[in-house]
């Protein structure tokens, strides 16, 4: 086990842990929007960071993807925390200001309104979709593509991609509600005209084969479902 100090409070985890593991089961709230446990850290949404204090000085982690090591001495609420947290939190408003999950944050930090305002964007580009596609699933339909403004989550060349077994993964993982269940069941050829010589194949996960089919028990507690 290991032993380490956060807010003041020694707790103590097992070997492996991150900072976000050791502060969720000891009842410190950290707030996240791209982490998820079924998936590895990813650190894109930076809401996550913590302060880590050490003999030369302070600095910003992100605290789901930082291993937890003997001796550490870690900050959630610091004065430098809330400020970055206030900043990260007024970025997502820029084109997500409408979104129920960001107006919550906002409201718990005390943001009103962003600098600036671009036009709205469910999509807060967490990478969730992206990852749970390719690493749960096993079928990478979907990625990241472009890049600076005009980052975006598409299927190749943006057209339906043969690839996507419709089994809706992308969308029960999607923390701001930018991906629906109705997008991704509609028939997946109909973005092209021409024919597809690929089979439809089942997840490698839950052997899910839609439509129709329900989710198994255990592919729903994983993806927090039950």
């Amino acid at each position: 086990m290991l032993r380490l100090t956060i807010d003041e409070r020694t707790i103590r985890v097992p070997v492996g842990y991150t900072l976000l593991q050791a502060a969720r089961e000891n009842n410190i709230p950290i707030p996240t929007l791209c982490s998820h446990e079924a998936l590895l850290p990813y650190g894109a949404c930076r809401l996550c960071l913590v302060e880590l204090v050490e003999p030369r000085g302070s600095r910003l982690v992100a605290s789901c993807g930082y291993p937890c090591q003997d001796g550490l001495v870690v900050r959630t609420q610091s004065d430098l925390v809330i400020s970055t947290r206030r900043t990260v939190i007024e970025l997502l408003m820029v084109t997500g200001a409408h979104l129920p999950i960001i107006r919550a944050l906002a409201a718990e930090a005390g943001v009103d309104a962003p600098y600036v305002a671009l036009p709205p964007n469910d999509c807060i580009l967490c990478g969730l979709c992206v990852r749970a596609c390719r690493d749960l699933v096993g079928v990478s339909a979907i990625s990241l593509t472009h890049r600076g403004m005009d980052r975006t989550i598409s299927t190749p060349f943006r057209i339906s991609s043969a690839d996507c077994i419709e089994c809706g993964t992308c969308a029960l993982v999607c923390p701001t509600g930018a991906i629906r269940i109705e997008d991704v069941t509609r028939p997946i050829r109909t973005a092209h005209t021409w024919g597809s010589p690929y089979e439809r194949r089942a997840c490698r996960l839950c052997e899910y084969d839609p439509p129709g089919a329900p989710f198994p028990e255990d592919y729903r507690e994983l993806l927090g479902m039950s």
